[in-house]
């Protein structure tokens, strides 16, 4: 059973109120997100809390679980509003702030004046083509490996990923900006052909480019690597390509998931002395199973 369909199952025997189930999802996912917001609090009980109350916060939100999004990324964008919500309380900067303003991951979240029947009407219209949307970058980004474009893969996630201007990728990749430019050019016209070959065919503005892309591209985490790659890096044994494109990834994306599952398997190798926290983790979210799961 591959990840994805082993996440489903979790999720569905919690649905039905199983504890165990319950505990090997901690079990999969504790270590990870702890490592993620640690990176950004103070002190480590300041992360167990927040990993703590994510969790909590995936059960009571287990009904509106989107499974066309991986329960990972259901995680972790828990985890960052928790996050974004306490440094609001204590009117504090996270630590490891952003070096610039245009780093999107670490922004605080900004508020809205719309109301919950108006946001729930927005995502309900947008969320079709954005599923389908991110379905046509994967096929995209699973061409460009297959065929060892990972110059041109590196381009374009930093353009849609990061967000960055193409002179500041040439500058950073030590490339002609016109090059980058001519990569992205032929990336949306690849991703335009896709979108043809839809039932219901849909252009792609260049505004939809910079900013639909982006956003499609960062909440389905596209190009995160897969633990098994970030194992095989972590040993030593993952060959290039991928390993050059691993430490691309890693170091100059510094794609905050991947570089916490990065963490999570270290400390997996070291010792695993987490099981406290994972205990205290089930203590105090088991009970919330048998409000999900009564009829």
């Amino acid at each position: 059973m591959d990840s994805q369909n082993a996440d489903e199952y979790l999720v569905e025997q919690i649905r039905s109120g199983d504890e165990s189930a319950w505990r090997q999802l901690i079990e999969r996912y504790e270590g990870r997100l702890t490592a993620y917001a640690r990176m950004r609090t103070a002190s480590l009980a300041d992360a167990e809390d927040l990993v703590q109350e994510s969790f909590v916060g995936f059960l009571q939100s287990l009904r509106h679980y989107d499974s066309r999004r991986t329960l990972e990324t259901y995680l972790f964008t828990i985890l960052r509003y928790k996050l974004c919500d306490q440094l609001r309380k204590r009117k504090i900067v996270p630590l490891n702030p952003p070096a610039d303003a245009d780093d999107w991951w670490d922004q605080i979240v900004p508020g809205t004046t719309e109301t919950p029947s108006e946001i729930a009407a927005d995502v309900e219209s947008r969320t079709a083509f954005e599923v389908s949307l991110a379905e046509l970058l994967r096929r995209l980004i699973h061409e460009m490996r297959d065929r060892n474009a990972f110059d041109d893969l590196q381009v374009i996630e930093l353009v849609f990923f990061k967000g960055m201007r193409n002179l500041d990728v040439g500058k950073l990749l030590d490339i002609d900006q016109k090059a980058v430019a001519g990569i992205k050019f032929r990336a949306i016209r690849r991703l335009q052909k896709f979108l043809d070959e839809r039932e219901e065919p849909a252009k792609l503005t260049d505004a939809e480019a910079d900013v639909t892309v982006a956003r499609v591209w960062r909440e389905h985490r596209l190009t995160c690597l897969k633990r098994s790659t970030l194992g095989s890096f972590l040993l030593g044994i993952l060959e290039d390509p991928w390993r050059g494109y691993t430490l691309f990834h890693l170091d100059v994306v510094s794609c905050p998931m991947c570089l916490a599952n990065v963490e999570d398997l270290r400390i997996e190798e070291e010792a695993d002395d987490s099981g406290r926290s994972r205990d205290s983790i089930f203590a105090s979210s088991v009970g919330f199973l048998s409000r999900i799961s009564a009829p």
